[in-house]
């Protein structure tokens, strides 16, 4: 989910991109939505602060332009209550600025910074006031998110039975049959992660690697198992951390089925779904230890284009030119990751060049650019 610093500039260097890109996440279009107070929240974001330009805002939908002046990759969030992820950016390299538009009713909340992109983040209050017609009043929009959460019903009840089949693996200590399936069970994960990543410290249990976690944090989850699998080479003791990933699956699928979702959140994980293969999977990040990173590739697209695909029918109406470039994009995209196939599933990131690397790097920086315009199409 995460990146370090190292990694997030080998990127830069493999893609050939200058910082206004962002390591494989494009600078949202200068046309996003501004919000109902007037304009877009300028935040500036330091390795020691995060001064956001305001702490109270108008009920409806706001747009945060996050400005990263500090020297280490940082990350910018709106949390609710316990923590609950209204809206974010992560992998704001130094000098980059980003945007993210974010749907508020009224309450209490919370923004934070994440240099490092670890811990709690330098946290500041943020008030919203007044009323507003929720996005999804709209038909259309209410039927997006409707359709999407039945792609994320189908997809965490797989996740469930293919966690467990690995989970089981793992504490049989047939070690073989664990690794074949890591990277499925990781599938289903990886297409509904946005989702996931809304309930605070669920997804950092079950997704983060190794430099994620704070000093004096326990390190558990998938990659921790991953390591176990296939650099110690040993999961004789991995049982209560594979217990662990199941009951916080459970947890996180229980809590995914039952979120209310605002159509701006679609729009926004399909774009963080593609910042989450710019920044982990074409770099070798994300699965470090196992080389499976195709896998989590695929998954991300498909489940960006699932979001884009439920948003659809508002897209054709609003922005039929931007409907056909995303057809166009996803196409090119797929064409250019099917190249690296392997029986059912995909090859190693080790097995490929340099150049496919930057191929794929170029083909999702292209898919990216029209996919950063949605959540403005989606509340204008």
């Amino acid at each position: 989910m995460r990146t370090s610093i190292a990694i997030a500039v080998g990127f830069l260097a493999l893609a050939g991109l200058t910082a206004c890109s962002g390591g494989g996440a494009p600078a949202a279009s200068p046309q996003a939505a501004k919000s109902t107070a007037g304009g877009p929240i300028a935040v500036a974001a330091s390795d020691t602060e995060c001064k956001v330009a305001t702490t109270e805002v108008a009920a409806g939908t706001s747009t945060f332009t996050i400005t990263n002046g500090g020297s280490k990759v940082t990350e910018f969030y709106v949390y609710a209550s316990g923590d609950r992820v209204m809206g974010e950016v992560e992998n704001i390299v130094p000098g980059l600025t980003r945007e993210v538009i974010v749907e508020l009713p009224a309450g209490v909340y919370e923004t934070a910074c994440k240099p490092g992109m670890i811990g709690k983040g330098i946290r500041g209050p943020l008030k919203v006031t007044g009323e507003h017609k929720p996005l999804s009043a709209d038909a259309k929009l209410a039927e997006a998110t409707a359709g999407y959460k039945r792609y994320v019903k189908t997809q965490s009840d797989t996740l469930l039975v293919k966690t467990q089949e690995f989970v089981d693996a793992v504490k049989a200590g047939d070690s073989d049959k664990a690794k074949a399936l890591f990277p499925v069970s990781r599938t289903y994960w990886e297409r509904i992660e946005p989702v996931a990543e809304i309930f605070g410290d669920l997804d950092p249990a079950i997704d983060a690697r190794e430099n994620d976690v704070a000093e004096g944090e326990e390190w558990t989850g998938f990659h921790k198992i991953e390591k176990d699998l296939w650099i110690t080479k040993d999961i004789s003791k991995s049982g209560p951390v594979a217990d662990k990933l199941m009951t916080d699956i459970k947890t996180i699928v229980e809590k995914a089925n039952a979120a209310e979702l605002s159509p701006v959140q679609l729009a926004n994980g399909a774009k963080e779904l593609l910042d989450e293969v710019a920044s982990g999977k074409i770099t070798g990040e994300e699965d470090r230890y196992s080389h499976t990173d195709l896998w989590d590739f695929d998954a991300n697209l498909q489940g960006s284009r699932a979001a884009v695909q439920a948003l659809r029918p508002v897209l054709e109406e609003r922005a039929p030119d931007l409907v056909k470039t995303l057809d166009e994009k996803f196409a090119a995209t797929e064409a250019e990751l099917g190249a690296h196939r392997a029986g059912d599933g995909w090859k190693l990131h080790t097995e490929l060049s340099k150049d496919e690397l930057k191929k794929l790097s170029d083909s999702i920086n292209a898919l990216s650019e029209p996919i950063s315009k949605i959540a403005a199409v989606v509340v204008k």
